[in-house]
């Protein structure tokens, strides 16, 4: 079952029979934690861009991004892409790539991640909770 909510603020044809999506049980308390924080709700909508064969076996992929998702982007900071957390790699403006290992790419949909493909989006919640906390801190002076 999908809630409205989530429709409403996911990729639209996300939720067809068939697509295949990254799931994950929920962490436990007591679980160690060998990445950063992914609640699974969905900030933005982004656009993959550019793809491009890393040479080891891997790919960089490029994301356009809303204006708004673009203050919590730092280099070498988390995002989660369609539930995958990646490290963010040189933000510029509406924009940021990732580096993808290959067992990323056989395990995730990110292996079949198409230029034009819209994603789901989720920004480091420490991230959120700094800038919520102190509004303005990411701006320049």
């Amino acid at each position: 079952d999908v809630s409205q909510e989530t429709v409403s603020r996911t990729v639209p044809g996300q939720w067809e029979e068939g697509r295949k999506l990254n799931l994950e049980p929920s962490l436990r308390l007591g679980d160690e934690l060998g990445g950063h924080l992914v609640t699974g709700h969905v900030d933005a909508v982004g656009e993959v861009i550019a793809i491009e064969d890393s040479g080891d076996g891997g790919r960089r992929l490029s994301f356009e991004v809303p204006e708004e998702f673009t203050r919590w982007l730092v280099d070498k900071g988390s995002v989660a892409i369609d539930g995958v957390s990646l490290t963010v790699c040189e933000p510029t403006e509406n924009r940021f790539d990732v580096a993808v290992i290959p067992v990323t790419l056989e395990a995730t949909n990110l292996g079949v991640a198409e230029v034009g493909q819209r994603v789901n989006l989720e920004a480091d919640p420490i991230g959120k909770w700094v800038a919520r906390l102190f509004p303005g801190a990411d701006q320049s002076p």
